[in-house]
């Protein structure tokens, strides 16, 4: 499915999934005080919190639990970032263990430029691996959001762009924003010499290219193709695609034609279940692109 490019739309989604993490049940996030005043943006809690005093730095519980100075940063509270790095609040502290998200990759993923400037100039690492589970760098999160601004600074910054993926539902730079949809931050990390050909991860990986033909990104799709994407790249081992089977998983017509003429092989398999590109759709019921596949000219077995 396309990205929603609806800014409002964005920031309505972006608001409901910190919302959600905050409403998590007692035993998954179990948010201090201080955590849920950042959080909220609660300037003058977060000053009597750190008079008592309190450390900055309790640790995040649970899967989505954050420090402090993420939940600030994350939720765009300027003020109580500087604060929180004045009580001494580690910038480079892990997050919970869905993702491990340090302070900078979380404002990164929201798009706070002035943030990660703050952070960065404070010492937070822009180049720091990303958490084996659904981990990003600072520079992955902001293709993955779609921040050209944030992520021309990143770059200037000396950012990684070929960092690989995280092992369990990772993506580099390029693979990030093909799958997302962001065209003109494909060309940016393109011209920068990004890896365009880095291998999807083991886990709920994509290749760039199919990334963009599971979004249903024509454009991209072309993008990569002419810049020498391997169009019959191998997919991940688990819940993998190769890219005429990404897009025949989700119906995308064109592109599978797209990928055709680029001499896509119909007889790989990929994934867990080892399917054709051919059974994907059959098995989805993508009626159109069953009948492309069925139309295809299978060569003459020898008798």
């Amino acid at each position: 499915m396309a990205r929603n490019n609806n800014p409002k739309m964005q920031k309505t989604q972006l608001l409901s999934t910190r919302q959600s993490q905050l409403d998590e049940p007692d035993d998954e996030g179990r948010w201090s005080l201080l955590q849920l005043a950042a959080a909220q943006g609660n300037l003058c809690q977060v000053q009597r919190l750190l008079a008592q005093p309190m450390d900055p730095n309790e640790p995040p519980k649970g899967y989505y639990g954050q420090t402090a100075l993420q939940a600030a940063s994350y939720n765009g509270h300027f003020a109580v970032v500087e604060m929180l790095l004045m009580a001494g609040a580690d910038v480079n502290a892990p997050g919970g263990n869905n993702g491990g998200r340090s302070a900078v990759v979380l404002a990164s993923r929201a798009g706070y430029v002035n943030i990660v400037s703050r952070l960065v100039s404070a010492g937070a690492n822009i180049n720091c691996p990303p958490h084996p589970y659904a981990g990003r760098t600072a520079l992955q999160a902001a293709a993955e959001g779609g921040y050209i601004e944030l992520l021309r600074w990143l770059l200037e910054q000396g950012a990684d762009i070929n960092t690989p993926p995280a092992k369990n539902a990772g993506r580099t730079a390029l693979q990030a924003a093909a799958l997302e949809g962001h065209a003109e931050i494909v060309e940016i990390l393109l011209h920068h010499n990004a890896y365009i050909n880095a291998p999807a991860g083991r886990y709920k990986g994509f290749t760039a290219l199919q990334g963009a033909a599971f979004g249903g990104h024509r454009q991209i799709v072309r993008q990569l193709l002419d810049a020498g994407a391997h169009v019959n790249a191998p997919g991940s081992y688990y819940n993998g695609y190769t890219a005429l089977s990404a897009a025949a998983e989700c119906g995308h017509c064109e592109i599978v034609q797209m990928l055709l003429d680029a001499s896509a092989d119909v007889s790989l398999t990929s994934g867990n279940k080892k399917w054709t590109a051919a059974q994907i759709a059959i098995f989805r019921g993508q009626k159109a692109i069953t009948q492309i596949f069925q139309q295809i000219k299978q060569p003459e077995r020898i008798a």
